[in-house]
């Protein structure tokens, strides 16, 4: 332990691992490196740390007992509360106790606590379906607050828990936390009513799509592999989803939209029982349930109806297709 640095502890409890592999694809090929110039130490994460064993269970019970201090605990996967409340579904290896008790013993001494994914934020696709495992997110059930902490927890630093949302979350969300967390700079002003960390959760994924030409006409798509708005047809809910994929690219260059896939609206509670099919979007007298947010019915009849009416051919064609069918037409620009 180092003097003055922001330790981390990393948990994994029941999801797919799918966010640690994220953070492994930030932008940054030195993760440890973009780590160690923040002033953080990871204390510990269970497939990227050496200690194992009676070693690494050590460390655990060091910070359960504040003989090393915990700055910020983050716990990636859902909780799993079963067989009926005991945790025993999951126990910590070579500990005998279930992962759930040593969460809330963690997260009583914690600075912070970080929910590292949707699984961890609100149940996600570990609760889907009947649930066997009786799974839940850290303060959230769905999106009900509550989960396994209670609503009315509060890390020693005075914060609800924070939730990073996503399956899997973008890497810069998980780094901009902690180096946030770490310098002081996020406090309950900087979450939303979700506990979501609002540098992110405050803008849409149709912020920056490279779709929304198509949007804009409401040229869409057919089938996929359409170049076209995947809004009206495809289930596409990057209207309605709070993230900044589309201006923050993963690898710094993909989103799942410009890969060709509609977004699920992953960072929101119980988005894997949307109630439909995901590659389809629900409508009521052919109009989409899902409207942008903010928008009343009314008004977005009236302007798609509009926009329609006035969809360039170029556009109209090439959204449905899966290259470019017709090129924009050269025109002279200058000002006479």
């Amino acid at each position: 332990m180092t003097p003055n640095r922001f330790n981390v502890l990393w948990l994994q409890s029941g999801g797919c691992g799918g966010c640690s592999m994220s953070l492994l694809c930030a932008d940054s090929s030195d993760f440890f490196g973009a780590l160690d110039g923040a002033g953080i130490d990871l204390l510990w994460h269970p497939s990227l740390s050496i200690e194992s064993g009676a070693d690494a269970l050590q460390i655990l019970q060091d910070c359960a007992s504040g003989a090393l201090p915990l700055h910020a605990l983050c716990v990636e996967g859902a909780m799993l509360r079963g067989p009926h409340g005991s945790g025993r579904f999951h126990l910590l290896a070579g500990s005998r106790k279930p992962m759930i008790h040593w969460v809330r013993e963690l997260a009583a001494v914690a600075e912070y606590t970080v929910a590292v994914g949707s699984c961890a934020a609100f149940g996600g696709i570990t609760a889907g379906g009947v649930n066997p495992t009786d799974a839940c997110g850290l303060q959230y059930d769905g999106d009900e607050i509550g989960g396994l902490l209670g609503a009315d927890y509060r890390s020693r630093a005075g914060l609800p828990v924070v939730n990073v949302a996503g399956c899997p979350t973008h890497p810069g969300w998980v780094l901009d936390t902690l180096m946030g967390l770490a310098g002081g700079l996020l406090d309950e002003d900087a979450l939303d009513a979700l506990g979501r960390p609002r540098f992110y959760a405050d803008h849409l994924v149709h912020h920056g799509c490279a779709r929304n030409e198509f949007y804009e006409f409401k040229a869409s798509a057919e089938k996929p592999s359409d170049l076209g708005c995947m809004m009206e047809n495809m289930g596409c809910k990057g209207t309605q989803a709070h993230a900044d994929c589309n201006t923050r690219l993963w690898n710094g260059a993909g989103s799942c939209t410009r890969g060709g896939y509609a977004c699920i609206s992953c960072t929101e509670p119980q988005f894997e029982e949307p109630g439909h099919p995901f590659a389809l979007t629900p409508k009521i007298a052919g109009i989409p349930i899902g409207l942008p947010v903010d928008m009343p019915k009314a008004w977005f009849v009236a302007l798609a109806s509009l926009s329609k009416s006035a969809t360039p051919k170029r556009v109209r064609q090439n959204a449905a297709a899966d290259h470019l069918v017709v090129v924009p037409a050269i025109r002279k620009t200058r000002l006479k």
